[in-house]
């Protein structure tokens, strides 16, 4: 009898034990998981290095941009098209100075 008694109770007990280990499961990821909550520094310290990276991508791209304006073919820059010509033929000396127009 007594062993009839904790057979039905391990029985009883099974459906709603395994509830609780599911739900503990999902808690343990929500905690602790890739994306859970333990993981928002790291979060919050890669937003902030991609932000900066994407500061200076801006600044080279408004620099490439402002390239390309000086060599638009309808109106090209004398000064800038004179200065790469000089850079690529290699008559650009080390002692002199490339004052940029701004």
């Amino acid at each position: 009898m007594a062993r009839r008694n904790t057979a039905q109770l391990i029985r009883s007990a099974f459906w709603p034990a395994l509830a609780i280990l599911v739900v503990a499961q999902f808690a343990g990821y929500a905690l602790l998981g890739q994306n859970g909550l333990m993981s928002l520094g790291t979060y919050k310290t890669q937003i902030a290095e991609r932000q900066a990276r994407l500061t200076v991508l801006q600044a080279q791209r408004a620099e490439l941009q402002r390239h390309a304006e000086l060599l638009n073919p309808r109106r090209v820059d004398p000064d800038y098209a004179d200065e790469l010509v000089r850079r690529s033929t290699g008559q650009v000396r080390p002692d002199e100075v490339i004052i940029p127009r701004g």
